[in-house]
């Protein structure tokens, strides 16, 4: 079978289609046949070496496709069904053996693509609204990369629980993508200092919590932008990691300041099927809208992951085998 395999960290041109022999499922394992792959931060970060994996890597953490068979003591799935799956790497392939707790049935009018694209982006969005920091009626939040594919989830969803909701965006055209998914305002910060800005709008007070998964540039402003007692959750780091933080830097808000990821909060089968279950359910009623910008070839993982860190993309990057 191709995949798309690092070798050794670096920049996008150590990414290699490669052949290598179809894997086969062992306990607990199913194989599953890929029909689409999201392309994810994530699998930049193991490809750079910023997080470290066992060379040569296979990337990719999200996909969806069909169970093509089982291994012993498998209950979840079996061949046949439709499924996709978060947080298994090696989805940058034609075929995945996956551990069979993380897979999820697909409902029948969600399309693989669809299915893969939600997956890792849609139950972080889930988390960091239903969880982190649980969303009510009334709340105001800030959500940085607000035209990306996770920010227009968390987005959308935000509004679903009833908040008040800030975006950050580059452009105009970024701007009118965020409005789309439910902005109340949307922040060029191009233009802007969104520190002010969020000030402004909130009369002096600040916001609840700021979803940032951008890290560097923006984590000091976003926690100015925090109410007294607020939260930033940090959960990314697409313009670089954040330098160690003095703890009395979160003394002036009484702030709360969390690093969060998925693994966490899908520690069960039931926390998985609650997130997973709501979100493929919202996107088969049409209630969360999902923006796929493009669909690439596998054998141009290495263009997919420069577009998507030029940060010039919009919603869901997506690689079919």
């Amino acid at each position: 079978m191709k995949a798309i395999q690092v070798k050794e960290p670096g920049g996008p041109e150590k990414l290699e289609l490669v052949e290598v022999q179809t894997p086969t499922p062992g306990p607990k394992q199913a194989l599953v046949r890929i029909a689409a792959s999201g392309v994810n931060y994530i699998d930049i970060y193991f490809r750079a070496g910023v997080y470290k994996a066992d060379l040569p890597i296979t990337l990719g953490s999200e996909g969806a496709g069909t169970v093509e068979s089982v291994g012993p003591d498998v209950t979840e799935v079996a061949p046949g069904d439709r499924v996709a799956y978060a947080m298994a790497r090696g989805s940058y392939a034609e075929y995945a053996v996956v551990p069979s707790a993380l897979l999820v049935k697909i409902p029948a009018h969600v399309d693989f693509q669809t299915a893969a694209a939600a997956m890792l982006q849609g139950m972080t969005a889930h988390y960091l609204t239903h969880s982190t920091f649980a969303l009510k009626a009334g709340d105001t939040c800030l959500v940085h990369a607000a035209a990306g594919g996770a920010g227009g989830l968390i987005v959308q969803m935000a509004k679903m629980l009833g908040a008040r909701v800030f975006g950050t965006v580059s452009t105009e055209a970024k701007a009118a993508i965020a409005l789309e998914s439910g902005a109340d305002e949307a922040i060029l910060y191009t233009h802007v200092d969104f520190e002010a800005e969020v000030k402004r709008l909130t009369g002096g007070r600040g916001v609840d919590v700021v979803y940032d998964s951008v890290g560097k540039t923006t984590f000091e402003k976003s926690l100015n932008c925090l109410r007294p007692r607020g939260t930033l959750a940090l959960f990314g780091q697409s313009s670089g990691v954040v330098p160690p933080v003095e703890p009395a830097a979160l003394a002036k808000g009484s702030t709360f300041l969390t690093r969060p990821g998925l693994a966490h909060y899908v520690l069960t089968r039931e926390e998985l099927l609650w997130r997973a279950g709501d979100v493929l359910k919202w996107l088969d009623s049409g209630t969360l809208r999902l923006l796929i910008h493009r669909a690439y070839p596998l054998a141009e993982a290495a263009i997919a992951q420069q577009d998507l860190e030029s940060r010039r993309t919009t919603g869901k990057l997506l690689l079919l085998p």
